[in-house]
């Protein structure tokens, strides 16, 4: 992660009157904060793992009864203050009332959840948070998409420790903007070897990103055929990094898809494309690629920034976008004789396979009554 900006998640939470995102602020701990924090979230979820046993014991995930059983033996035997043993309390009753039948556990540098008692902000450069040893000052990384919308945390934030690094990760309500009728629609059609490609013409791929995906594959393959514990790391460490890659993709990608249509007055139009995965057939060869990418991901990142961005998104039925012929209406799949071109049996229109169909997805929003999902 870069220095002048933190990340940002979207968290699929939705309201009729906005939506929730989860943005990642980054902490900067000296040592000695760093080493506070740290013995704070193993005291913590230690404390943690002994209320899940008695929960377990007495099958109960009610939280005043359970309080009644541990609050007083948790705050002596871990030290932890009122507060964030109602916290840890909370913690293991959730993780218990998911599934019964087992006794939850919970790794040593699991989340924290810190309320408005153990966290407060300090403008837009520190954080005062609560240790074992009391609260502590850290300075934090907040880029200026995170400070604008500041005023707007909803509540509590979770504690992450991430590869060595402590992260807040808060959620903010955002509004959504007012959406005026839109100037016609962009056409996206998405993709295995063009990951987007919009009815403009625009295609959102190139070798590059493919030669990346082939070649993180043949190593995830070498590393797994190994099976050694240093092979299993590295195998661990790769797979957070193909996953940062794609994420930053998908957001460079829908980005600009959104800009545009934003710039043009236009709104986004997207085939439906639930249960996709169950429905085609590709060769045996191309599976890896297509289950590797993070569709669903793109597809969510065009709808919360076109939300914020106040562009209307709409879906379509995705039948036969790649297979009708734009200039006569003629659908068929001999009009499509190979996976990049396309070329009608009927009047001979011509022209790349994708940005037919990206051309078919905008027809079918301006003309047909969308649905949403």
């Amino acid at each position: 992660m870069g220095r002048k900006r933190a990340l940002i998640v979207l968290n699929d939470l939705c309201y009729n009157n906005g939506m929730n995102l989860t943005l990642m602020v980054k902490l900067l701990p000296t040592t000695e904060q760093h080493q506070a924090l740290l013995e704070t979230m193993e005291r913590f979820n230690a404390a943690c793992n002994a209320i899940a046993e008695v929960a377990f014991e007495h099958r109960t995930a009610n939280k005043i009864r359970l309080q009644k059983l541990v609050y007083d033996s948790i705050r002596k035997e871990f030290g932890l203050s009122a507060q964030m043993t109602v916290r840890a309390i909370a913690k293991a009753c959730e993780a218990y009332k998911r599934d019964k039948s087992i006794k939850p556990t919970f790794k040593p540098h699991g989340a924290i959840v810190y309320d408005q008692r153990l966290l407060s902000w300090k403008g837009l450069d520190r954080v005062s948070i609560l240790t074992l040893g009391g609260r502590i000052l850290v300075p934090i990384l907040f880029g200026e998409y995170q400070a604008a919308r500041l005023q707007r945390i909803r509540g509590q934030a979770d504690l992450i420790y991430r590869d060595g690094t402590f992260y807040l990760a808060v959620v903010v309500d955002v509004p959504d903007p007012p959406q005026g009728a839109p100037n016609g629609f962009l056409g996206v059609d998405l993709g295995i070897k063009n990951i987007a490609t919009d009815s403009d013409g625009e295609v959102f791929s190139g070798g590059h990103v493919n030669g990346l995906r082939h070649r993180h594959a043949r190593l995830r393959q070498r590393l797994q055929s190994k099976g050694t514990k240093s092979a299993k790391r590295l195998l661990k460490k790769r797979r957070r990094k193909e996953a940062r890659f794609a994420t930053n993709v998908n957001h460079r990608i829908a980005k600009v898809l959104v800009a545009k249509a934003k710039d043009t007055g236009r709104g986004i139009a997207l085939e439906d494309l639930k249960g996709i995965r169950d429905r085609i057939t590709v060769r045996k060869a191309q599976r890896r690629t297509q289950h590797s990418w993070a569709f669903h991901q793109l597809r969510f990142f065009i709808e919360y920034k076109a939300r914020l961005a106040g562009v209307p998104v709409v879906f379509v039925d995705p039948r036969n976008t790649s297979r009708t012929c734009p200039s006569c209406g003629h659908a068929d799949k001999r009009n499509r004789p190979t996976r990049d071109n396309f070329e009608c049996v009927e009047c001979g229109f011509a022209g790349p396979a994708d940005t037919i169909a990206a051309v078919n997805i905008r027809r079918r929003a301006e003309v047909m009554q969308p649905y949403a999902v």
